[in-house]
């Protein structure tokens, strides 16, 4: 089934009666004063590059946001692109330097369990649990978002999160939310003690029952076949060909489909009409976090027929959203942006005119320079612990032995042909916070933005351009991100509302200017953070003024 006609049919059965009812006709005058309703959507790796490269092919929901303000070249500008950093941005208009999410996952050596790996939205200090089996919270972000900021202004504003991730709808939608709702692999979810909404149920009910039959192949889109390549990752892991076909029960599968996108925003309509946000006096923020680019970039690249596919197919389920929405006369505002990007996996890259491209060595690996430092030493390992680009050094070693510890494996790491740069907590705190387009930042400042003293490791290891931090790609991981290169901190940054005068700006911006621009068009005061206001109207009028 096409995924706009899913997301329709979902619609039907998940939608509130209420958002029915109210619909009115859609006003054609151009807004005069704040909307009800902020929507702000993230879709995971979602790229500049994949915005620029389809852009012309949208009809539906991604057709009608480029019709507001465009900005292709946004930036996840700090070094640490990966999912929870980015989404940490969007809506709170601090770099994760401030945030404090400075990776999905970084070392605790203080924790108080065996497990020293902390995720970016968990309670660790729950009994059992590890960074793999934990508690959702949102004890680990440091600063307020949008939302929050509005119900301190206005108690009566409703703030509510959606997102096929866990850190997705945590990161946007702060610590207080009125709904806050996200799939955990087998159905919707919220915090211990919450009770299910009726709307919420519906949608577990509806998408139970979908993924409990089997998916035929989705059609291919025209524009699509040119992408429509096999290529060969690994023995008999062969992408590029795939049309979202998909067993009975097999939710990894969903997870991995235009479906999920089409579930989320199906179960946030019908949110928006049980909780009739936006149509009282106050202005009520929902955040959607769409994660199936993300899973369908992993485990299939970002280059083949399945991309391409779910590109085509989020564009129309956006487009069945917005349609609900303006049947409902409800004077909502549209933010959509990316929380990064990513590149292509590196097989099929080599195969298009980049033989360059190459998977990380496994002597890279940090355990084993670790190893090798403490046999050099005569130091008991490990000496090194590492989660993500960071690398910590064990904390139990005396000073003078952490520091020569430390020196050696600087200079280990920058002798390894693959690495770019190698640096210290020291050398990154004592660089100042950048102030000029993020385009122009050198590795030490993007590292700058995304360092936190009390969570970032002693030791920051950045890979050279197009070398993936995947050893040996397989089933479900073939591509990833997470370097400080242009390809994975770029993400366009799309604004709309009815009668939105139009225009586009190439040069860069921020996603952390999202917070402070949204501010402005509901009239609420924000200072502090390290975005600005983008003035969203082409004319001599100024939209961070008003």
């Amino acid at each position: 089934m096409p995924v706009k006609a899913l997301f329709l049919a979902a619609a039907a059965l998940i939608a509130s009666p209420t958002l029915a009812q109210t619909a009115a006709p859609a006003t054609t005058r151009a807004p005069t004063s704040r909307p009800t309703l902020i929507v702000a959507i993230s879709v995971d790796q979602f790229s500049a590059d994949l915005f620029a490269q389809y852009r012309a092919h949208f009809t539906g929901g991604l057709a009608r946001l480029q019709t507001g303000a465009v900005f292709p070249s946004g930036y996840q500008s700090h070094a640490a692109t990966e999912t929870c950093p980015g989404h940490s941005t969007i809506l709170t208009g601090y770099r994760p330097a401030r945030t404090g999410i400075v990776a999905n996952n970084w070392i605790d050596q203080r924790a108080g369990r065996p497990d020293k790996i902390v995720y970016c939205a968990e309670d660790e200090s729950v009994p059992g649990s590890l960074h793999d089996s934990y508690t959702v919270s949102d004890k680990h972000l440091k600063v307020p978002t949008l939302g929050e900021r509005m119900k301190a202004a206005d108690p009566r504003t409703r703030v509510v999160s959606v997102a096929g991730k866990d850190r997705a709808a945590v990161m946007m939608g702060g610590h207080k939310v009125d709904e806050l709702w996200w799939w955990d692999g087998k159905t919707y979810v919220s915090y211990a003690g919450r009770a299910v909404p009726p709307v919420v149920q519906r949608t577990r009910d509806a998408v139970a029952a979908l993924v409990a039959r089997p998916q035929q192949a989705l059609p291919l889109p025209g524009w699509c076949r040119p992408a429509d390549r096999p290529t060969r990752i690994a023995d008999g892991l062969v992408v590029g060909q795939g049309r979202f076909a998909r067993a009975a029960g097999d939710l990894k599968a969903f997870r991995a489909s235009p479906a999920a996108d089409a579930a989320v925003l199906a179960m946030a309509a019908g949110l928006i009409g049980d909780m009739k946000l936006g149509q009282g006096p106050q202005t009520d923020l929902i955040a959607v976090g769409l994660s199936a680019t993300d899973y369908v970039g992993h485990s299939l690249g970002t280059q083949g027929a399945e991309m391409c596919s779910q590109m085509s197919e989020l564009d129309q389920a956006l487009a069945g959203f917005f349609d609900v929405l303006d049947r409902s006369g409800i004077d909502y505002e549209v933010m959509l942006t990316a929380d990064h990007g990513a590149h292509d996996a590196t097989e099929r890259q080599q195969q298009r005119a980049m033989p360059m491209e190459a998977h990380v060595a496994p002597e890279l690996q940090t355990k084993a320079i670790g190893a090798a430092i403490g046999r050099d030493l005569g130091v008991k390992g490990p000496v090194l612990l590492g989660a993500e680009s960071d690398i910590y050094v064990d904390r139990d070693l005396p000073a003078p032995v952490r520091a020569r510890v430390l020196a050696e494996a600087q200079r280990r790491y920058r002798a390894m042909p693959q690495v770019a740069a190698a640096l210290t907590a020291a050398e990154i705190r004592a660089t100042p916070m950048p102030t000029t387009p993020p385009e122009t930042w050198t590795l030490l400042e993007r590292a700058r933005a995304s360092h936190d003293p009390d969570r970032s490791g002693d030791l920051l290891v950045l890979l050279k351009p197009r070398v993936s931090t995947i050893e040996a790609p397989g089933p479900g991981y073939v591509e990833t991100h997470g370097s400080p290169w242009d390809y994975d901190r770029r993400v366009p940054i799309l604004f709309w509302r009815k009668g939105m005068p139009g225009f586009e700006q190439p040069l860069s911006v921020e996603t952390v200017d999202i917070m402070p621009t949204l501010a402005a068009t509901i009239g609420l005061p924000v200072s502090g953070q390290d975005g600005r206001c983008l003035d969203l109207d082409p004319s001599p009028g100024d939209t961070c003024r008003r």
